[in-house]
């Protein structure tokens, strides 16, 4: 990284410090980057939808599927490409997260968690939209705030999420219509 994404990512981790220490913030924090593991959260949400509708299931089916794709190609392509190093190895000890096996840039998780909210928002919609963005955020935010991650790997995790989801919402137009 560059010195100036160094010190960025020095400032905010600095800057979130101080809620580092509140129980309330460590337990949801901890809780949110927990549930991004594996992107079960957006695995249960794309099944829970899918109860009572085949329409949505379909939709479902290809959430997990498409976050499946969207794992090796940023897990085991993009990853692979940088190799950086993580703010610590398995988190702060303040936090009972997973120790992570690949690498830190760009962030898993925010890619996901994007990624899943794009394509979730376009089998919903509004006003559902804004929750799957609120649970993005809240996902990955966690990853600073938990320090598995720099600041700079969630902003490229969700540049990443981002292109893969558009792509994704297309691809879906195209097999489930």
């Amino acid at each position: 990284m560059t010195p100036a994404a160094e010190r960025l990512d020095a400032r905010i981790d600095a800057l979130l410090e101080p809620a580092r220490r509140s129980r309330a913030v460590r337990a949801l924090f901890g809780a949110a980057s927990t549930v991004g593991d594996f992107s079960i959260i957006w695995h249960v949400i794309g099944f829970v939808r899918a109860i009572g509708s085949r329409d949505r299931l379909d939709e479902a089916v290809f959430l997990s599927c498409a976050l499946g794709v969207e794992s090796l190609v940023v897990n085991q392509g993009v990853k692979r490409l940088f190799r950086r190093a993580r703010p610590t190895v398995s988190g702060d000890d303040r936090f009972a997260v997973r120790t992570p096996s690949t690498s830190s840039f760009p962030s898993g998780h925010a890619s996901s968690a994007v990624f899943a909210a794009i394509l979730l928002g376009s089998f919903t919609g509004t006003p559902l939209v804004w929750l799957w963005v609120g649970l993005a955020v809240l996902v990955v935010m966690s990853r600073v705030m938990v320090r598995i991650h720099h600041f700079t790997d969630i902003v490229a995790g969700i540049f990443t999420g981002a292109i893969l989801g558009t792509i994704a919402v297309v691809v879906a137009g195209v097999v489930l219509r």
